[in-house]
């Protein structure tokens, strides 16, 4: 028996199974109690190996996603953002969107809820299996710009346009060169058709013109953004000075909706991007 079980033990050492390892001398003490069966046995300490592999696999891309810290659907407050239409953000958590290649958009003010909501629906793709990466566009634009720089542009679009989901937050926080538009151009036009993307943004689409710094590339951008779209449009306050709104001068809460204008029409050629970007 001695013998056996060192077999066992090192078998499991050979095949990296530490945590079932862990579990075996607890295992084979309910097995001599008839607590458990053979296969009941055998069974836990496969799940106890398969839930510890897990939950290093989802914490390892969480992290290389950039998706910390972690924030889920269960954690945000539906009550506080009641325009927001909670059966269709779960039917958004089913990942289908990403199979279909498609654009999620959150509209709204500051604070509203949107990279949460983008955030959490990182997680839930993770968790199902799913490559996913996250970044904010001056980020974005920044990794591109300095790879332009080096000569190694392509091979930055292709890292960009590999993950099965990429999350674009916080556009029109910041300006954005007619250069810095055309390279996100150029990843807008590797992922169309081919991968999903949630976008947050504090800015209508009628505004994206301003936001770029060129309202041919904003067209362009939109022509493709738009084409297999969900728009969700949060109204409301900011979460965030919920405690201290008393505190905020009545023109600077009272927020504008922001209506999200019908997919423009395809027409003429898209703007010339560098390194050869072409219409698609």
């Amino acid at each position: 028996m001695s013998e056996l079980l060192d077999r066992i033990r090192g078998a499991l050492v050979g095949l990296k199974m530490p945590r079932a390892l862990e579990a075996l001398d607890h295992t084979l003490q309910q097995l001599e109690k008839g607590e458990i069966s053979a296969i009941e046995a055998i069974d836990g300490l496969l799940s106890e190996e398969y839930a510890t592999r897990e939950s290093r696999r989802i914490d390892v891309a969480l992290r290389t996603a950039k998706l910390m810290p972690v924030k889920t659907l269960e954690s945000f407050e539906f009550s506080f953002q009641p325009s927001l239409d909670r059966e269709r953000i779960a039917a958004l958590a089913q990942l289908d969107f990403i199979r279909r290649a498609e654009v999620v958009h959150f509209l709204g003010p500051p604070g509203t809820g949107k990279s949460h909501l983008a955030t959490a629906l990182g997680v839930a793709a993770v968790k199902a299996g799913r490559s996913v990466y996250r970044a904010t566009l001056a980020e974005l634009i920044e990794g591109l710009a300095q790879a332009e720089r080096e000569g190694r542009l392509p091979e930055k679009i292709r890292f960009y346009a590999r993950a099965s989901l990429l999350i674009v937050d916080e556009i029109g926080y910041l300006p954005i060169t007619r250069g810095g538009a055309n390279l996100f151009f150029q990843l807008v036009n590797a992922r169309y058709e081919k991968g999903a993307m949630i976008l947050t943004s504090n800015r209508g689409f009628a505004e994206w013109g301003e936001v770029f710094g060129d309202p041919v590339v904003a067209t362009a951008l939109l022509d493709r953004l738009l084409h297999h779209a969900v728009v969700i449009q949060i109204e409301g306050a900011s979460y965030r000075l919920r405690a201290h709104a008393d505190l905020i001068p009545e023109h600077v809460r009272a927020n504008a909706p922001i209506s999200p204008p019908p997919p423009p029409r395809r027409r003429g050629r898209p703007p010339k991007a560098k390194n050869g970007a072409a219409d698609h």
